[in-house]
């Protein structure tokens, strides 16, 4: 993709480098096919909870399993929202400070597009929530449901519908989901504590800085950093804050670059790749859907149906958060940087594109469903709602981005065209490989 008539400073969604590309697809690859397990725990419980069974639902998410003595005899739903889940930001935390030490969103510009657009995709929703539920008594706790974004969710409808996206476009967006859940992951450390205990959070301390002198050395042994990680996510668990925080701080303690030793940098990747590598399909594959499993069943009559759900204040507030909030706020956020960082879009793009990614950014799951379990409690009516809001919130920002984005796809296939060029089948499409330098036959 090229750049308008004369070239500004910086272009919004240019080209990044090859490494970076096929990296990215690589993530995607996984992510889709994690999301279309996520896609299929989520229908298996729906089903399961409005089945002639429902009552086993019930009882398998409620079964208590773990050592009472650690204050870990826990149900397998809390076990999936408190545990599993920790893997899953664990590895959107390794993501995270990888893009930022050595991907290209070490450029600050690069890196102010997505976090900019995270945080207004957070701003926006969260206020027109607060806007439809005031008054609804203890309708504010649930502020932040709609501040999320589900990437192997979002991942999952591109692959549908958007696989000849150009790589920029998902870039953002995948960025742009990172972003959001570390954000949501200080919302529910700040917001969604209680009875903290300062004197256990004190101690988790201890074990982590054991893992992050170890892995500071390089040290990959797991029958090393295993224990040390479980016993930093049981002392934060116990201490009141949601342990998904162990995950994030156990993945910023992971160093990005190789060692350098004296004959050059350490052969293989730097040990964050190594364990995002290694836990990216766990996440996907397996602790997201079985969360989703364990969480979204819910009767669909009755006090916590449909009926009810278009009637509540809240649920009609993570709805309109979703599908409304989530692109204005990405979108004026991104519109933002543009204008005060005199940017231009890349020439073969326009601001619709940027708008079915906006909606796309609406798809709330993994941590909406979370943040409303923190916030009303597992099992109750009004968290019941919510996750019917969830539902239908994201079901309506992927119709709306189909829409959107069928509308493009004719453009999409061109540029995906020009991207993977490869003339002289040297492996890496032409656009990716520098100009030859004069007099070399260029």
């Amino acid at each position: 993709m090229g750049v308008r008539g004369k070239r500004r400073q910086f272009v919004l969604f240019g080209r990044g480098s090859w490494s970076e590309t096929r990296r990215v697809a690589d993530i995607l690859r996984q992510e889709t096919v994690g999301g279309a397990l996520l896609l299929a725990g989520a229908l298996t419980a729906m089903i399961w909870a409005n089945s002639p069974w429902a009552g086993s639902y019930d009882t398998v998410r409620e079964f208590t399993i773990g050592p009472a003595a650690l204050h870990l005899d826990l149900s397998l739903a809390t076990w999936a929202a408190d545990g599993l889940l920790a893997i899953f930001f664990f590895v959107a935390g390794l993501e995270l400070k990888r893009e930022f030490v050595v991907g290209d969103l070490r450029d600050v510009r690069q890196a102010a597009v997505p976090v900019a657009a995270a945080v207004g995709g957070m701003i926006v929703p969260a206020l027109l929530y607060l806007a439809i539920t005031r008054g609804t008594e203890g309708a504010a706790a649930g502020w932040a449901i709609p501040t999320a974004t589900d990437i192997a969710f979002a991942l999952a409808v591109l692959a549908v519908i958007g696989r000849f996206l150009p790589t920029a476009l998902r870039t953002f967006l995948l960025t742009l989901a990172v972003v959001d859940d570390l954000i949501a992951i200080v919302i529910i450390a700040l917001f969604y504590t209680d009875d903290l205990v300062p004197g256990l959070l004190a101690a988790a301390l201890v074990p982590l800085a054991a893992f992050t002198a170890l892995v500071q050395r390089r040290v990959r042994s797991w029958w090393l950093l295993l224990p040390l990680a479980v016993a930093t996510w049981t002392l934060v668990h116990a201490s009141g804050v949601h342990a998904t925080v162990a995950g994030v701080l156990l993945a910023l303690a992971v160093p990005v670059v190789r060692s350098e030793k004296a004959g050059g940098p350490e052969a293989g990747p730097g040990l964050a790749e190594h364990f995002e590598h290694r836990f990216r399909p766990l996440s996907a594959g397996f602790a997201v859907p079985v969360f989703a499993l364990l969480s979204v069943g819910v009767p669909l009559g009755g006090v916590t149906g449909l009926g009810a759900v278009l009637s509540d204040p809240v649920a009609i507030g993570v709805i309109v958060g979703l599908v409304v909030g989530k692109p204005v706020g990405i979108m004026l956020a991104t519109w933002l940087v543009a204008r005060f960082s005199h940017a231009d879009l890349d020439e073969d793009l326009s601001w619709v594109d940027v708008l079915g990614l906006s909606v796309l950014g609406g798809i709330g799951f993994t941590v909406s469903l979370l943040i409303g379990e923190l916030a009303f409690g597992i099992g109750t009516d009004r968290n019941d709602q919510v996750k019917l809001a969830v539902l239908a919130g994201s079901l309506a920002a992927v119709l709306l981005a189909m829409v959107i984005l069928h509308l493009r796809d004719r453009v999409y296939r061109r540029i995906h065209e020009q991207e993977m060029a490869d003339r002289d089948h040297d492996g890496v499409p032409d656009n990716y490989e520098p100009d030859p330098a004069p007099g070399n036959g260029g």
